[in-house]
């Protein structure tokens, strides 16, 4: 099949949507499809554009096989509010001729990656141009999350955002998310359970992986060998509470032989760097280079998966996938009965989002506990191979793709066959009896 991907984030980006889209784009290709993406210049999580790529000029690359056209888009400091909609509407709008000449290639199948869903109309209209599947893939409910974390506000700008979003997700042959949760508010905005699939985020289980031995970072950061490392690793924005990490941090800032890492960029981190950066008992870094990755999973010895309250469902962080595949404990914010909760419970500790104390209470109890640690490191891990594996999600998901599509080709066939023409004797017969029939 020709397959075209439309979203704002890929690789090289390390971390986020755009390493998911990355990895699917490259597996389709390896299996045997030819798949084209249309995406911005790598700018997440440091929020600006990387080197050797530009903000303002067009490109084009190839990357695993899959031929890549690049849009220019621009790229705000703090983007938040209004900075993030024109952030988002620059890319709509400089890649919007790239998407439309696809047409012309005629994919058999156009996939659109949420956020943004300011690219959704062109996807659509591409698709049914050409006559293709449209699918769109939520990772993130943009909308919903814009409002209710105070990014935007306003009555009407609400319903009138709302109202657009349930109107372009109800004309898709096909929408995916990633959660179950996720899927529920699909539904809840309109979109007939028969279009809805789950498509959850995965772990590569054989890059991320237990060592066996020390994380060479530790050494980097200048890590006691005895301390018990708590690693915060991923985007720094509104969304994920870091502030209530902060919190824990400063109220164990006398146990020497627990070290905070804050590993990543966005846009709250100068304030949590202001806050912590002086104490003895944190680190903080950039994220590291993509070879790096394993051993920054494993300096830890307890993963913290901050989450605000009024996010929750909103996302499916797709960091705890990597976090599971480590083998290392996980302590995730999460209330009771949201899908992260159900996800991390068995298999990790789970406390309400919001409290710094409660946080700091739960990583002294797991660094205090070696055993327990590991327990759950292993139980995290048992999962990953089992459920998140990255063969086991796009499999499925290779699958589902392939059947959706076939069926629409079969409507299609059957919609624009012509109707076959009656035998002769069946027309007289039916003439002769309507004639029989009025003279009674």
């Amino acid at each position: 099949m020709k397959i075209l991907v439309y979203g704002i984030n890929y690789a090289p980006e390390l971390t986020g949507i755009g390493k998911y889209t990355a990895e699917m784009a490259a597996t389709l290709q390896a299996q045997g499809h030819d798949v084209r993406v249309v995406c911005a210049p790598p700018y997440y999580p440091e929020w600006r554009v990387g080197k050797g790529y530009s903000a303002l000029r067009y490109g084009r690359e190839h990357r695993d096989g899959v031929a890549l056209w690049r849009a220019p888009l621009w790229v705000p400091n703090r983007p938040r509010g209004v900075r993030r909609i024109v952030h988002l509407a620059s890319f709509a709008a400089s890649s919007l001729p790239v998407v439309l000449a696809h047409a012309l290639w005629r994919p058999d199948v156009v996939m659109c990656i949420a956020p943004s869903m300011l690219n959704a109309p062109a996807a659509w209209l591409v698709a049914r141009l050409c006559r293709a599947h449209a699918w769109i893939h939520i990772q993130d409910y943009e909308v919903d999350a814009a409002f209710q974390l105070g990014m935007l506000n306003g009555s009407l700008l609400k319903r009138t955002a709302l109202w657009v979003e349930r109107t372009l997700l109800r004309r898709f042959d096909t929408v995916s998310t990633i959660s179950k949760k996720m899927l529920e508010r699909a539904a809840d905005k309109g979109v007939a359970p028969a279009r809805l699939v789950h498509f959850p985020n995965w772990a590569d289980v054989a890059a991320i992986r237990p060592l066996g031995r020390r994380s060479a970072l530790r050494e980097t950061f200048r890590i006691p060998a005895d301390a018990t490392v708590v690693l915060y690793s991923g985007n720094m924005g509104v969304k994920q509470g870091l502030e209530v990490l902060a919190a824990a941090a400063v109220e164990l800032v006398d146990r020497e032989d627990i070290v905070f890492v804050f590993c990543g960029n966005g846009p709250v981190r100068d304030a949590i760097h202001a806050l912590c950066g002086p104490m003895k008992n944190c680190r903080f870094s950039d994220l590291r280079p993509a070879e790096e990755l394993n051993e920054l999973m494993n300096l830890a010895d307890i993963h913290v998966l901050p989450q605000r309250h009024d996010a929750a469902d909103l996302v499916m962080p797709s960091k705890l996938t990597g976090m599971f595949a480590s083998e290392r404990p996980v302590i995730a914010m999460a209330q009771s009965g949201t899908e992260l909760y159900e996800v991390v419970a068995p298999r990790g500790w789970v406390i309400p989002p919001g409290d710094g104390h409660t946080l700091a209470q739960a990583i002294e109890r797991l660094a205090d506990d070696a055993p327990l640690r590991a327990e759950l490191g292993q139980m995290g891990r048992a999962f990953a191979q089992a459920v998140l594996s990255r063969e086991a999600v796009l499999g499925e998901f290779s699958n589902t793709l392939h059947a959706r599509v076939s069926a629409k080709a079969r409507r299609r066939a059957r919609e624009s066959a012509p109707i076959a023409a009656a035998p002769v004797e069946m027309i007289e017969d039916s003439v002769a009896d309507t004639d029989v029939a009025a003279t009674r």
